[in-house]
């Protein structure tokens, strides 16, 4: 592999569980030694390399001889107390050996959530990579609360991906590329090399209907995560985890495995913070003219044009804007409460100090704390 002629780039790659384990549970030593070579590789070429490793609930199995994966939160997370050390000797112990420095870095969904922790955690990444050492990436498992979990990491490497405004994100998995099917049942799955935006919102619909096996952690998770990802302006890239020497191989052209075009790419942090560092609270039906306005017109959104509230939130969450089909068009931060929205939905924005009591802001959301998708933007 060789990428030394390219420019250097910002790349996340994420290595799951199925590809860093074996299936009792031990580490997959020659996995993991070939994957440290080529990112340090990578890292020697001058790209910004970040890992971001599943495997610390089932290291901690296998090291607490437990015969199945824990349910209980509780037991979950003293688990992977446990297999997060034992991982990360491992990562430290063969990157040393190649002379690169590591760091480690723990996220909550909170972490991502409120704003200065988001903008904390980008100068934490920055930094680090300035400084040429890899930061290895994982959830805080031992902290996290079940409502604010990111449920996978495959999601959990979109959004880091979408954080530093990487260029890439490759999902290292246990198949070759995403197919129509799953492979290991239906024998004529046909595979799929390169998706457009278009039809990426199909295969996630496809993929949602097929086994439980990809359900969970599955291709589902990696398809919402490229989504997420495409839609930041990231490159993404389903490949398998046994040769992690593709990825130099992909970055120099190659079409290995399932690639995704990602959508232009914002310049506005605050509004990528929007569309996938905050977890929405509710839902805001929309009729057809304020979906025109929001998504044609750049305009805000005001309560005329609001036909059904669903969930209970608080002002300054995060919801989503749907059309009458429940459609998601567009995420913003709302001014108001769910309930006061209920209050005022449908009425001109002049009459709310009538109905709610007091004098509050003529918008429900501003355009400034709007963020419309980009494959609805124009329809």
């Amino acid at each position: 592999m060789s990428s030394k002629n390219l420019q250097p780039q910002t790349l996340v790659i994420k290595i799951g569980t199925s590809s860093l384990t074996s299936p009792t549970g031990q580490l997959a030593l020659s996995t993991i030694a070939a994957l440290i070579e080529t990112l340090t590789e990578l890292r020697n070429s001058g790209h910004r390399v970040v890992l971001v490793s599943s495997g610390a609930v089932g290291v901690g199995c296998a090291r607490l001889n437990l015969k199945e994966r824990p349910r209980k939160l509780a037991v979950k997370q003293a688990v992977a107390a446990v297999g997060q050390g034992r991982l990360m000797r491992v990562y430290d112990d063969l990157f040393t050996s190649l002379n690169q420095p590591i760091a480690q870095i723990l996220l909550t969904r909170r972490d991502l959530i409120e704003r200065s922790s988001y903008v904390n955690a980008y100068n934490t990444f920055r930094e680090v990579l300035e400084l040429g050492v890899i930061p290895i990436v994982n959830e805080n498992d031992t902290v996290a609360v079940e409502e604010l979990k990111f449920g996978d990491n495959d999601t959990l490497s979109a959004l880091v991906a979408s954080l530093i405004e990487a260029d890439w994100l490759f999902l290292l998995t246990d198949v070759d590329r995403l197919y129509s099917a799953d492979p290991r049942t239906v024998p004529n799955a046909q595979p799929i090399t390169l998706v457009n935006n278009t039809d990426l919102a199909k295969l996630q619909i496809a993929a949602g209907s097929s086994g439980s096996q990809w359900g969970t952690g599955g291709m589902v998770t990696k398809l919402t995560a490229a989504r997420i990802a495409t839609g930041a302006g990231v490159k993404t890239v389903i490949t398998q985890g046994k040769y992690p020497a593709n990825i130099g191989k992909i970055l120099q052209g190659e079409l290995i495995g399932t690639q995704f075009e990602p959508f232009p790419r914002t310049d506005n942090a605050r509004k990528r913070w929007i569309a996938y560092g905050l977890l929405p609270m509710g839902k805001l039906y929309l009729d057809d003219g304020a979906l025109k306005a929001i998504s044609q017109k750049g305009k805000s959104l005001l309560p005329a044009g609001i036909t059904q509230v669903e969930g209970n939130f608080n002002s300054a969450d995060s919801v989503i804007l749907c059309n009458q089909s429940g459609k998601e068009i567009a995420r913003g931060i709302v001014n108001y409460a769910s309930k006061e929205i209920d209050q005022i939905k449908g009425h001109h924005s002049e009459k709310i100090a009538a109905i709610l009591g007091y004098i509050g802001a003529d918008t429900i959301i501003h355009r400034d704390n709007l963020v419309v998708q980009e494959a609805d933007s124009t329809s």
